[in-house]
């Protein structure tokens, strides 16, 4: 029967070579390793989704921590069941000798196997939410001390005060404004609610 490992990496920047030099030191050849460069949000990923169709009974998936094959905790535990209990395929978690379900298939074994899985399954997904959570914290708390993100605003032209008054009295449409102001209809009210607030303040 095969093994395969499987590696997946965040985004396009992180180095995958550590999860890569674990599949080696257990034996895997690189042809049977599949990499994704992708989140772990969900698990329509090209190479997981190729991996599993080519998976087949008495065959053995090994990865390096549990976060690498996903970090939903629901999807996870439907994707450990389905490939270790519908296809018959055992699963190895480097990080994790007790998540080896070649090893304990005896009812106490699956058992123990099963409560460390929903427990560490729990807990990837946990540290994702409070991620997101320290973001949002961090992105309003430099929000609230006037840190701008995104792109720089380029300079108003030097005609904008005096077209959008004209905007804001009716005399001219917002079409014609924005072509005063060699903009496009979009950037124009999008500056223009900025432009108001500001002379609000």
């Amino acid at each position: 029967m095969d093994t395969y490992g499987y590696v997946r990496v965040s985004t396009r920047d992180q180095n995958e070579g550590r999860q890569m030099a674990a599949m080696k030191e257990f034996g895997i050849e690189d042809c049977r390793i599949v990499l994704d460069k992708q989140s772990g949000k969900n698990f329509e990923r090209p190479g997981y989704q190729a991996l599993v169709q080519k998976l087949k009974a008495g065959d053995t998936l090994v990865i390096k921590s549990i976060d690498r094959l996903g970090r939903n905790y629901t999807e996870i535990l439907e994707q450990w069941r389905a490939l270790s209990k519908e296809k018959g395929v055992d699963i190895v978690v480097l990080d994790m000798p007790l998540l080896d379900t070649r090893r304990g298939k005896d009812l106490i074994g699956t058992f123990l196997s099963d409560i460390v899985l929903q427990v560490l399954s729990f807990v990837a997904e946990n540290e994702r939410s409070n991620i997101r959570q320290r973001q949002a914290e961090g992105i309003a708390a430099a929000k609230a001390k006037g840190v701008q993100f995104g792109r720089p605003l380029r300079p108003l032209p030097d005609n904008y005060h005096m077209v959008f008054l004209r905007w804001k009295a009716g005399t001219i449409t917002g079409t014609a404004a924005a072509k005063e102001c060699g903009m496009p209809l979009s950037t124009f009210r999008y500056r223009a609610g900025l432009y108001e607030k500001a002379m609000l303040l």
